[in-house]
């Protein structure tokens, strides 16, 4: 059966060219990750607060750059497309920012982000979502980017509403977490916003 409609972005939108390195003009490069970043990104995964609001953990580098891998095929499988966020100037490693479960048939994805410990408070995510979004949304061609983040993480609330993803409702008990079920705030963008 034909669909009424043709899709927002087309197979190979992704995966025909390499992924691009971003910069945000400011200081910060959001790059594809590398083999080597695995070590930096395990000790980020030791700090407390991203086993607060995140999911996962990690056990070894080993298992990091397990990830890295997995991050790489994301990419050429048009899944997913994750950046390390790096300082322009020292390349040191600041944060992470994404674009998950995506559907180009419907132009839609799902922003996430992190910062190191030492990143924190310094706007670092902001600018790299800032950056993230208009490419995505700018020059790529997609329609509709979600952000999802515990109702109790107001840090994260707070990039969601500088980046200008307005509140758009709450789903109730939608992510657990080592601590029990959360609340999600659900802010989202669409191309023209």
């Amino acid at each position: 059966m034909p669909f009424l409609t043709s899709p927002v972005l087309t197979a190979g939108t992704l995966a025909r060219r390499p992924q691009p390195t971003l910069a945000t003009g400011d200081g910060l490069l959001l790059r594809p990750w590398r083999a080597a970043d695995a070590p930096a990104v395990y000790e980020v995964f030791q700090d407390p607060v991203m086993h607060q609001w995140h999911a996962r953990a990690a056990d070894s580098e080993e298992e990091v750059a397990g990830w890295i891998g997995e991050w790489h095929r994301a990419w050429e499988e048009e899944r997913e497309a994750q950046w390390a966020v790096t300082d322009v100037d020292s390349g040191s490693l600041l944060g992470r920012v994404a674009l998950r479960e995506i559907r180009l048939d419907d132009g839609m994805a799902e922003v996430a982000y992190w910062t190191v410990p030492s990143a924190r408070g310094r706007g670092i995510a902001v600018r790299a979502t800032t950056a993230m979004s208009r490419w995505a949304l700018h020059e790529t061609g997609f329609h509709r980017l979600e952000l999802l983040h515990a109702v109790r993480n107001e840090a994260s609330c707070h990039v969601a509403t500088r980046t200008g993803f307005p509140l758009e409702g709450t789903k109730r008990s939608a992510v657990l977490h080592a601590d029990g079920w959360h609340d999600m705030h659900l802010h989202a963008r669409v191309r023209g916003d």
